[in-house]
């Protein structure tokens, strides 16, 4: 089994030394892709200083910032390419704590997309400020309510696919690139029939960089998540 992590960055050179060697600890079976959006801060230089030195680190480098969704479609492309069997989406700043990757391999025994999830026992959020935990957790309800999709959270960034999950949707017509492009996929995948399962993490907010939540992100999932319902509806998934 061949298990890629996909770890997008922009600016993100205080934490990518510190991430990817903690990833590639927890299984001999993974390596990693960092996607670099032509950071400034030289992350990208970084990156394949990196991937010189260890030949489970790859780099794949795009000519400028555009969105979290299209750095993921152009690492699962990648990956398809390069027949890799499980394909992972993980942030570098440590929100998504790489100790619970064994736990995603384990859940994988009776599924096909496995998602981390914050809000699967309580709420497991650390260091967010009670508007923007409000905002997410509000998002999933509203998500769920109006699309169908039977997960708690299905705005976290956590996870991994099969992939004949991803084989089996159409990549090109992804649409959404923030948190809706994180809705978009499993709600594809779950009406094409694929099972889904939910595990619980802890979501630590970084200590390192700064966030990429904007006004934008939010705007783009609020109308994303009925346009998939009726996308749905009307047979254009």
């Amino acid at each position: 089994m061949k298990a890629l992590v996909i770890i997008p960055t922009y600016n993100e050179r205080e934490n990518l030394p510190l991430i990817v060697p903690d990833v590639l600890a927890r299984d001999i079976r993974f390596s990693v892709l960092i996607v670099d959006d032509n950071s400034p801060d030289g992350t990208g230089q970084l990156a394949d200083k990196m991937a010189e030195d260890n030949s489970r680190v790859h780099v794949l480098h795009r000519p400028a910032k555009a969105g979290l969704g299209r750095a993921y479609l152009a690492g699962f492309k990648w990956a398809l390419e390069r027949d890799f069997d499980l394909v992972f989406e993980m942030d570098a700043d440590f929100s998504h704590n790489p100790k619970f990757l064994p736990e995603f391999l384990k859940a994988l025994d009776n599924a096909d997309i496995v998602l981390g999830s914050r809000y699967i026992s309580g709420v497991n959020v650390i260091n967010w400020p009670m508007g923007r935990l409000l905002l997410s957790y509000y998002a999933n309800v509203y998500a769920r309510l109006v699309t169908g999709l039977p997960v708690r959270d299905s705005t976290g960034g956590f996870k991994c696919f099969r992939r004949e999950v991803l084989q089996a949707i159409n990549l090109d017509s992804v649409n959404s690139n923030g948190y809706a492009f994180q809705i978009e996929m499993s709600f594809r995948a779950w009406k094409k029939g694929f099972r889904i399962r939910e595990i619980p993490i802890v979501f630590t907010d970084r200590e390192q960089g700064h966030s990429k939540m904007s006004k934008r992100i939010v705007r783009e999932a609020v109308w994303m998540v009925p346009r998939l319902r009726l996308m749905s509806i009307f047979g254009r998934l």
